[in-house]
C-alpha cells in the first residue's frame, strides 16, 4: 500500500466529515552544528492550539526549532513539500524523529472526526491507532503550559548551589509565579501572557496582540494622529513588497538593513523571476513616487505617514514587543523645500514622541541625538527618545526622528524648479523620516508592572475601573444579593456616563478575593468595591492598582473623584519611574569609575571626544560582568558593553580642559552610555 493510501483507506465519508475538527501537522528543524544531522520534530495538534517554538524546544531538548523547508521534507520523508505532508509520510522516515502530540486530542471522543487536509478525514480513534506504530518517537504534551526560561538552551549551566529561587512563595498558578527581581525574563513572559497582552504564534519571533495591548496601541494612534494631522501630515498606505532593484538603489541604506530583509522567492511551486523583499522600512518604497508627485516647489511640503507593519528577520533571541520579526509601527516621510523647515519638523516630531511616553505611558525619557555610529543608515542625523528599565539597569531606544538631508532626494531624483527662477539650478528636496513602534508597550510593561501582574497607566488602559459587589455570604438573602448587585451596577452606569472606561463583574461563582487577584493581574487601574456597609454609608471603596491604597469615595462625589484618582495614579506612576531614572543616571568623568557604576545598574553621562573608534573601545572595554568575566556577545541581543544611547540635548557643563572619559583627546560633549536593549 502506498504512503498516500495508508491513511486514505481509513478516511470517513463526506457526510460524516461534516462538523470535523481541523488538525495541523507541522515539521520543525532544530538548530544543529553544521556537521551534525538534524532530528526533525513533527507536531500534531488541533488547529486551534498554539504551538510556540520555545515550548517545542523545551519538550524535545533542542535549540531554536524553525519550520522546516521543503528540502527536509524531501530528504527525510520523501514528501514533495510542507503542503503535501501528512503523518502518513512518517512511514518513509529512515532515521529517528520527534513526534509531539497535543494533549487536547485526549479530550475528544474516539468517534470525533479529524480533518487532516482538504480531502482526508479520519476518526480520532483510528488516527491514534495509526500513530501508535511510532510510539517510541512520540510524546503527548501540553502546549498551554509556560515556557521554561531554559527552553531551547540545554547547555546553560546549572544555577550555583544556594542560588535564590525565582519562584514566588505561595504564588497561585493563575497569577505570576516568578519574582521580577530574580527572574526578569520569566516574569516578563508571564506578565504578558497571563495578563492577556499577547500570545505566542507558530512562527518564532511573531506574536499575537490581544485586545488589551491593541487598545493601548489604538490610544497612541489617536493621540499621535491628531497631532501630526494638525501640522499637515496625511495618512497613506504603500505596498509591503519591494523590488530588489528599488531596494538596492540606496547603497548605504540597504547595507544597514540587508541582514534583516525577508525575501519572497516562490509563488506556489514556481520560482519568481525576481525575488521580492518584504519592507523592513519604506524609504525605498515611497520615494520613487515622491519624485513622480513633486513637480514644483508649490507641491511642498509633502508630509505622509503610514500605520503599517514591517518585517525584520535576522536575530537570535526574540523578545515580545521589544525585538520581534514583524511589528506594528507608524513611519512618517516628509519632503521640504528648505533644510531649516525639515530640521524644525524633526524636533517637533520628537516632542510628540516624548509626549507619548511621558503623558500617555507615564514613562520618563531623555531626548538627544544619536552618534554617527548609531545614526540611521543613509541619514544626516538621528534624534531619539531614550528610556530606562530600572530592574535590569538598561537603556532602551523609545522612538527616532531622522533628518535625511538630500541623500535620498538625490538618489531618487526628488527635485523641483528653483523658486528663484529657471536660471537657477533645480533644488533637491530635504527629507525626514520618523517612526514609533509597539515596542512602547513592552517598555511601559517592564517599568510599571510588579509581581501581582500588569500595572497599566489609566490614560491608555483598555478598562480604567472594575466595579465589584462584595460582602455576599451564605447568609445573604436573595433580596439582599439583588440589592448589592443593583447598587454596583448603578455605580458602573454612572462611571460610564462620566466617560470612565468601567465595567462590572457580577459573577457569584467566583469569590471577591479571586476577582481581586484576577484584575490585579490584568492591571485594571482602579477597583471599586461596593458592599452592604458601603451602601449603608452611601459610599464606595476604591483600591488603586499601583500601590493598593484604599480610598473611600462618597457616591455624590463619584463623577468628580474617580477621574481625579485616575489622574493621581497616572502622575504617581510617572514620578516613581522618573525618580528611578534620575537616581540611576550618573555623571562619570574618569574611566576608573565607569564600569563599577555601570554594574550598579546605572546609565552614565560621560565627557566624550566624539570619535567612533573611542565609542567602540568604550563598549568593548565595559563588556564585563561584576566578577570580571566577559559577557557572551550577540550583535542583536541586549548589549553587554556600554553603547552610546544618545548625546542629550540637556548637557552638563564641560570643565575647562576636560578630557574624554576613555582616551586622552579633548571632550567635545557629554554622551549618555549604558547597557541597552
Amino acid at each position: 500500500m502506498s504512503v498516500e493510501n495508508s491513511l486514505a483507506h481509513l478516511s470517513v465519508e463526506d457526510k460524516v466529515a461534516e462538523g470535523s475538527i481541523p488538525l495541523k501537522s507541522l515539521v520543525f528543524k532544530p538548530k544543529t552544528a553544521k556537521t551534525a544531522t538534524p532530528v526533525p520534530i513533527v507536531v500534531v495538534a488541533l488547529q486551534s492550539t498554539a504551538t510556540p517554538s520555545p515550548l517545542i524546544a523545551q519538550f524535545t531538548g533542542t535549540k531554536e526549532p524553525r519550520l522546516a523547508r521543503d528540502e527536509l521534507f524531501q530528504s527525510f520523508f520523501k514528501c514533495e513539500n510542507a503542503k503535501a505532508f501528512t503523518v502518513a509520510y512518517l512511514l518513509n522516515a529512515e532515521s529517528e524523529f520527534h513526534l509531539l502530540i497535543d494533549n487536547q486530542l485526549g479530550h475528544l471522543k474516539d468517534s470525533d472526526v479529524l480533518q487532516l487536509n482538504e480531502k482526508l478525514f479520519i476518526t480520532k480513534g483510528e488516527f491514534l491507532k495509526f500513530l501508535s506504530q511510532f510510539e517510541s518517537f512520540q510524546k503527548v504534551v501540553d502546549f498551554s503550559q509556560e515556557v521554561s526560561k531554559d527552553a531551547g538552551n540545554s547547555k546553560k549551566p546549572a544555577p550555583a548551589t544556594g542560588a535564590s529561587s525565582a519562584a514566588i512563595e505561595d504564588a497561585k498558578l493563575i497569577g505570576i509565579t516568578v519574582d521580577k527581581s530574580l527572574d526578569f525574563a520569566g516574569w516578563y513572559q508571564q506578565i504578558l501572557t497571563k495578563g492577556e497582552m499577547l500570545d505566542y504564534y507558530d512562527v518564532s519571533g511573531c506574536y499575537i496582540l490581544r485586545p488589551p495591548s491593541y487598545a493601548i496601541w489604538e490610544t497612541i494612534q489617536r493621540w499621535f494622529d491628531d497631532r501630526i494631522k494638525a501640522i499637515g501630515v496625511q495618512n497613506a498606505y504603500f505596498p509591503l513588497f519591494v523590488s530588489s532593484k528599488v531596494l538596492e538603489k540606496e547603497k548605504d541604506h540597504v547595507e544597514g538593513f540587508a541582514p534583516e530583509v525577508a525575501w519572497v522567492t516562490k509563488a506556489g511551486s514556481s520560482d519568481l523571476e525576481e525575488p521580492v523583499a518584504i519592507r523592513p522600512t519604506s524609504e525605498t518604497v515611497m520615494y520613487p513616487y515622491y519624485a513622480k508627485w513633486i513637480r514644483s516647489y508649490r507641491d511642498l511640503p509633502l508630509k505622509l505617514n503610514q500605520w503599517n507593519s514591517v518585517v525584520r528577520w535576522e536575530f537570535k533571541h526574540p523578545q515580545p514587543f521589544l525585538r520581534t520579526r514583524e511589528f506594528l509601527w507608524q513611519e512618517g516621510h516628509t519632503a521640504h523645500l528648505t533644510q531649516q523647515e525639515a530640521e524644525e519638523e524633526v524636533l517637533q516630531i520628537l516632542d510628540f514622541y516624548a509626549g507619548i511616553y511621558e503623558e500617555l505611558l507615564a514613562v520618563p525619557i531623555v531626548k538627544g541625538r544619536k552618534t554617527e555610529k548609531e545614526r540611521f543608515a543613509g541619514g544626516v542625523f538621528t534624534t531619539t527618545v531614550e528610556g530606562y528599565i530600572p530592574q535590569t539597569g538598561r537603556g532602551i531606544q523609545g522612538a527616532t526622528s531622522h533628518h535625511l538631508g538630500q541623500n535620498f532626494s538625490k538618489m531618487f531624483n526628488v527635485n523641483v524648479e528653483n523658486p528663484l527662477g529657471p536660471d537657477h539650478p533645480k533644488v533637491n528636496v530635504f527629507q525626514n523620516s520618523w517612526g514609533l513602534s509597539t515596542r512602547v508597550i513592552g517598555v511601559m510593561t517592564m517599568i510599571h508592572s510588579d509581581n501581582k501582574g500588569l500595572v497599566i497607566p489609566p490614560r491608555v488602559s483598555q478598562k480604567q475601573a472594575v466595579v465589584l459587589p462584595v460582602g455576599i455570604t451564605k447568609k445573604t438573602t436573595e433580596e439582599q444579593r439583588v440589592h448589592i448587585h443593583s447598587s454596583a451596577k448603578e455605580i458602573e452606569s454612572r462611571l460610564k456616563k462620566a466617560g470612565i472606561r468601567a465595567f462590572g463583574d457580577y459573577n457569584d461563582n467566583y469569590t471577591p478575593g479571586w476577582k481581586f487577584s484576577q484584575y490585579e493581574l490584568k492591571g485594571v487601574p482602579l477597583r471599586l468595591e461596593s458592599g452592604p456597609k458601603d451602601i449603608e454609608n452611601n459610599q464606595v471603596t476604591v483600591v488603586r492598582r499601583n500601590d493598593f491604597r484604599r480610598v473611600t469615595v462618597k457616591l455624590n462625589e463619584l463623577e468628580t473623584r474617580i477621574p481625579e484618582l485616575l489622574e493621581e495614579l497616572q502622575r504617581d506612576l510617572y514620578l516613581r519611574a522618573k525618580e528611578l531614572f534620575d537616581s540611576h543616571r550618573v555623571v562619570v568623568d574618569e574611566w576608573k569609575d565607569f564600569v563599577s557604576n555601570l554594574n550598579r545598574k546605572n546609565v552614565i553621562l560621560s565627557p566624550w571626544c566624539g570619535v567612533t573608534e573611542c565609542e567602540e573601545d568604550i563598549k568593548d572595554s565595559s563588556a564585563k560582568r561584576d566578577d570580571g568575566e566577559e559577557f557572551e556577545q550577540d550583535e542583536k541581543a541586549p548589549s553587554m558593553g556600554a553603547k552610546s544611547l544618545c548625546i542629550p540635548f540637556e548637557q552638563p557643563e564641560l570643565k575647562q580642559g576636560q578630557k574624554c572619559v576613555k582616551c586622552s583627546r579633548p571632550a567635545v560633549q557629554y554622551c549618555m552610555f549604558g547597557r541597552s536593549y
